[in-house]
Order: structure tokens, then sequence, then C-alpha cells
């Protein structure tokens, strides 16, 4: 039986979780999320393939963790990382920088990918993970409409169209052909002009 190294059963098991998730972080960054494999967590957790299973029972299971895992992290940075009074266009800015950080810190494959690699009910439920990102950008979106500094014909389609482009940027960014930065500015302002913002 492993050691319980916290003060508690319920501590050990958080942060015995915890180490499964930063591990399945650190791989990839290394390999890809779609390649990588339970024995490959466990051994970068310092654990046994039987210790995984009592937390996560196969691989879309541990993958809709961490996806609800970074999609916490990414709201909390977003949250924080925004200027106070900030415009409908400062907000996109924001949202456009944490997401594009969010594809070189955690590489994944496409949506067709994962949605091959995990079956279409795993990958439903990971879209629905992930819905708490697109209801901020719908956010955004509607309040500059709203205040008239957006023109937007349909906000749904119009997030979507934003996420493409974002994703667009995930294979230069891994590779290294375009930086954060970069990549960041030049998302925003083909975004911002499509979206009738006034210059800044």
């Amino acid at each position: 039986m492993p050691r319980i190294s916290a003060a508690t059963i319920g501590e050990h098991r958080a942060q015995t979780r915890d180490r499964i998730l930063q591990a399945v972080s650190r791989l990839s960054r290394v390999q890809g999320i779609d390649t990588i494999s339970l024995t490959d967590v466990a051994h970068e957790a310092g654990i046994t393939r039987t210790v995984l299973y009592n937390y996560f029972p196969d691989k879309a299971a541990l993958l809709l963790a961490f996806t609800e895992r970074v999609t916490r992290y990414f709201i909390d940075s977003y949250e924080q990382g925004l200027p106070e009074g900030a415009s409908p266009a400062d907000r996109l800015r924001v949202f456009v920088r944490l997401q594009l950080d969010g594809l070189l810190a955690h590489p994944h494959p496409g949506a067709a990918d994962l949605s091959a690699a995990l079956g279409p009910a795993a990958y439903q439920q990971l879209a629905e993970h992930v819905a708490p990102m697109q209801r901020i950008l719908i956010d955004i979106l509607d309040s500059g409409a709203a205040s008239g500094e957006f023109q937007v014909l349909d906000v749904a389609a119009t997030a979507r169209m934003i996420m493409a482009l974002i994703g667009a940027e995930r294979v230069p960014l891994i590779s290294g052909a375009v930086t954060v930065d970069r990549a960041t500015e030049l998302v925003s302002a083909f975004v911002l002009r499509a979206l009738g913002a006034p210059p800044a």
C-alpha cells in the first residue's frame, strides 16, 4: 500500500490527483496530448498504473479532468488580468493572449483529431468543459455590440470564427515560427478590424 504523505487520506488523494494532472501538463509540452499514454503519465507522476487507474479509469477521463483544470486556470487568469474598466477591445485582446498562451503551454491536437482519439461521447464532454471560455468570448462580443464598439451580425458564429482563428496559430506557435506576442498582435488586429472596432 502506498505511503500516505499528507495529514489525511483526503489530502493525500488531492495531492496525488494534482501530481497526475501536473504530469499531463509537463508531458503535453514535450509530446502532445494525443500521443501521451497512461503509462507515460504514471511514470512521470511517480506512481504505478494501478494507482493511476484508481483516479482515472481511462485516457478520456484523464483528458477531461485536465481540460477542466486548464479551463479553470484560464478563467481565473482572465479575470485577474483585466485592467479596471477594460473596454470590449481590451477584454478581447486579453482573451486572445490567454488562449494563445494556453496553446503553447498545453499543446494539443485540433478538434477533429481529438474527436477521433476520444470518440464522440467523450469529445462532447470535452466541449462542455471548455464552454465557459466560449461564454466569456460571447459576453465580450455582446458588450462590444451593445456599446457600438463592435459590429456583429451573429454573435455565436463570430465567436466560433474567432476561436478557429486562434486555433490556426497552434502549429506556428508550437514550431516556434511565431511568438505569442506576435500571434496576439496579428490575431487581435485582424479580429478587431473585422468587428469594425475603432483603431487603438
